[in-house]
């Protein structure tokens, strides 16, 4: 399944450390994060439980990027 969430990011820097650490959380097959655009598209694992992951995600990014925003 794959989808795609807004999110605030304020360099395209921070945006690369970002979907580097989607990427390595569990249940998370890819990521693209565009700092362009202000979004990121996520693609899960089969049967993945989408809400939680993105709880994971949002832990990650906020790791390398104190002050993001990942809209879910």
């Amino acid at each position: 399944m794959k989808k795609t969430y807004k999110i605030e990011v304020d360099c395209a820097n921070c945006a690369l450390k970002m979907e580097e650490a989607t990427k390595k959380v569990a249940g998370i097959t890819d990521a693209t994060v565009s700092f362009m655009t202000q979004k990121m598209k996520v693609e899960f694992e089969e049967g993945a439980d989408v809400d939680a992951v993105m709880k994971d995600v949002v832990k990650a990014c906020k790791k390398v990027e104190s002050d993001c925003e990942v809209y879910l």
